[in-house]
């Protein structure tokens, strides 16, 4: 099965089974900061939520770290386990196609999409805790890679595509963003998280090609045919036009990829003499 649908891969590897270094360390790093997280807010009830945090206040006053402390934070023990549950499920067959770096890649993607789609969606007396962004990106890859896959969630006697999950999950979000817009928050990550996960396993040659991939496969096709051509031939087809413009309607009316034309135009006769 081709699961680039015929494309080239921008990447190769061989496909034998590794350690999941990788998954294991990202599930390590989430369940310890949500431990720290309970103990902080014992300690000093707030700390989390203030501090820890995303939020625009915290821009302001120039708290960085939130950019890195938000990624890891959970609102609750169920937020935790839902989101370990999808990453471990789904990214241990991720991280066997795409390689420990390229998961890695994509679930930081994920991670700071979701927060900056956090800051631009959302009120500016919101929270995030952004932790979903990363894990939203592992479930958007795993249904552009795998879409016709049948998922059997553990609770449910039910069979469920992947592509199917991911909508559902997008509609959720959209929904949710809606609905919530105060206090603390954790889905105002997931479309930043969907949005730089599908964009990355694109780059890497999975699913169907997106329009910004059309728009510059057909742009680097007509600047290599035009490379290959002679100058005789490349007036005669590119040139000949322009010129026939600019007698009926001026110089001025041609734009600044035909006056690009022009340009490679006299850089292929001179080269030719």
């Amino acid at each position: 099965m081709r699961l680039s649908r015929g494309r080239p891969f921008l990447f190769k590897r061989s496909w034998a089974k590794q350690q999941r270094v990788v998954l294991l360390s990202l599930i390590g790093a989430n369940l310890a900061v949500f431990v720290a997280g309970i103990l902080l807010d014992t300690f000093q009830p707030g700390f989390v939520r203030d501090w820890l945090g995303l939020s625009n206040r915290g821009l302001h006053d120039a708290y960085a770290w939130q950019f890195v402390t938000a990624a890891l934070l959970h609102h609750g023990p169920w937020h935790l386990i839902g989101d370990i549950f999808i990453l471990y499920f789904l990214g241990r067959d991720l991280e066997s196609i795409l390689g420990q770096r390229h998961f890695l890649y994509l679930y930081l993607a994920g991670t700071v999409g979701g927060e900056l789609g956090h800051l631009f969606l959302m009120p500016v007396d919101t929270i995030l805790f952004g932790a979903s962004g990363g894990v939203a990106a592992v479930l958007v890859a795993y249904a552009t890679v795998l879409p016709e896959l049948e998922l059997a969630p553990i609770t449910l006697p039910i069979r469920i595509k992947a592509k199917h999950l991911a909508y559902a999950a997008l509609l959720l979000a959209a929904i949710l963003l809606c609905a919530r817009r105060d206090g603390v928050v954790i889905h105002s990550a997931w479309i930043g998280g969907f949005a730089a996960g599908w964009l990355y396993v694109h780059l890497l040659g999975f699913g169907h090609p997106s329009f910004l991939q059309r728009m510059l496969h057909q742009r680097r096709a007509a600047l290599e045919r035009r490379r290959q051509m002679s100058a005789e031939q490349f007036i005669a087809e590119e040139i000949d036009p322009l010129l026939e413009k600019i007698s009926r309607r001026g110089i001025k009316s041609l734009t600044r990829a035909e006056r690009r034309l022009l340009v490679q135009a006299r850089e292929k006769v001179l080269k030719q003499g």
